[in-house]
C-alpha cells in the first residue's frame, strides 16, 4: 500500500515488539540512505515530509518515517491466519490499485495464486 504496510510475521528472538521496532529502525535508515543518494528527485520533498513527521512526536530528533504505533493482532487459528492473509492481499484490490491481488508488485499474492 503507499501509505502503510500489513506484514505477518513471528520471531524466534524475543519478543515480537522488539522485531518491529528492529525493522522499523533498519528499513529507515536504508530509506533515508536512498534518499540522500544522487540524483533523487524528491529528496527535498521527501525530507521535508518526514521532518515534519518528526516535529509532532517528541520521541524524534529529525525524521520520522514510521508511525509510533503498531496493531498487532495474534493470529491464534489457522483460519484466522487465512482469513487475515486474505485481507493483505485484497487491500490493493480494494483501494483500486490493481484488479487482482497477484498483480500488485509488493505482495506475496502472486505465491499464492498457483
Amino acid at each position: 500500500m503507499t501509505n502503510h504496510v500489513h506484514i505477518i510475521l513471528s520471531s524466534e528472538k524475543g519478543l515480537l515488539s522488539d522485531t518491529i521496532r528492529d525493522m522499523k529502525s533498519h528499513t529507515s535508515k536504508k530509506i533515508l540512505d536512498s534518499v540522500h543518494e544522487p540524483g533523487e528527485s524528491r529528496r527535498s520533498w521527501m525530507l521535508n515530509l518526514f521532518g515534519f513527521a518528526a516535529t509532532r512526536h517528541k520521541r524524534n530528533s529529525k525524521y520520522q518515517l514510521w508511525t509510533h504505533d503498531n496493531h498487532p493482532i495474534e493470529l491464534i487459528s489457522n483460519h484466522f491466519f487465512d482469513q487475515k492473509l486474505e485481507y493483505i492481499h485484497n487491500n490493493p484490490v480494494e483501494a483500486g490499485i490493481v484488479e487482482n491481488a497477484h498483480e500488485y508488485l509488493y505482495s506475496s499474492a502472486r505465491d499464492y495464486c498457483g
